[in-house]
């Protein structure tokens, strides 16, 4: 089984050599790593460089946002199952890709896995800011403002295939809006997977600024309106609330 890694990036010549490290240490081998780079002018591109021989396609132009780059890197890939890895982000053990593959070798009606993640200080990887627990998916909890990590979401190429992209109309909330669009209302088979996947700092699109947080939320609340589901304006703050326990069960993290 091979998986696919995207990994898209701008000007992110401070971290992006952690995220190809992470994909490139992993223990299981069948794994193509495509680099999709929004034409990088800080050295990004040097660095990727340095990293050809170790990954399946690199390609660096201009594009209309990091889910236009996911959906170019999604056309890209050959594998079996498709994950993304931010330029931000790393795996946080050599393993996790073997579980991956483990997990759907284990069930053929599997059509995504997913795990955990934590964020963790921009100037200090050690230090954990916030433990997103996933959990379960059951009915109605998009509804509620749920959605799974989006970092540790691997899915079965034929999924792409069959029910889309992402939607460029959501350029803060598309990952919400296509976890939800295979989840809730296509119903694809998924499997949760206790543990920490992945390692993501702080300040990324999402979530580095209130406007974008805010912005964001509103958007997710349009994804939900535009894929039929039945939701009041009152999901932007059960969205926004729901975060509140990953800050404060930051300590119950794994290190």
């Amino acid at each position: 089984m091979k998986i696919s890694i995207v990994t898209v990036c701008h000007n992110a010549a401070s971290t992006i050599e952690e995220c190809l490290q992470s994909v490139a240490g992993q223990s299981y081998h069948d794994v193509e790593h495509i680099v999709i780079d929004g034409a990088s002018t800080d050295g990004t591109m040097e660095i990727i460089d340095k990293y050809r021989d170790q990954l399946a396609v690199v390609v660096s132009e201009p594009d209309r946002g990091i889910y236009d780059a996911m959906n170019k890197g999604i056309g890209e890939a050959s594998g079996d199952v498709i994950g993304t890895l931010n330029a931000d982000d790393w795996y946080a053990d050599t393993n996790v890709l073997t579980r991956v593959a483990e997990t759907f070798k284990s069930d053929d009606r599997l059509e995504a896995v997913y795990g955990d993640l934590v964020y963790v200080a921009k100037d200090d990887p050690t230090r954990i800011i916030r433990y997103w627990k996933s959990r379960p998916y059951k009915e109605g909890l998009f509804e509620h403002g749920w959605m799974p990590a989006h970092p540790t979401f691997f899915v079965r190429s034929d999924v792409y295939q069959r029910f889309g992209l992402f939607d460029l109309e959501f350029m803060i909330q598309s990952d919400f809006e296509l976890t939800m669009r295979f989840m809730a209302v296509n119903k694809i088979v998924t499997r949760y997977l206790p543990g920490v996947m992945v390692r993501m700092r702080m300040g990324g699109v999402t979530n580095n600024s209130v406007r974008n947080v805010i912005d964001g939320n509103i958007e997710a609340y349009r994804a939900c309106r535009k894929n039929g589901l039945d939701v009041s304006p009152l999901f932007i703050a059960r969205k926004m609330l729901s975060r509140i326990p990953q800050f404060l069960n930051r300590s119950r993290a794994p290190d």
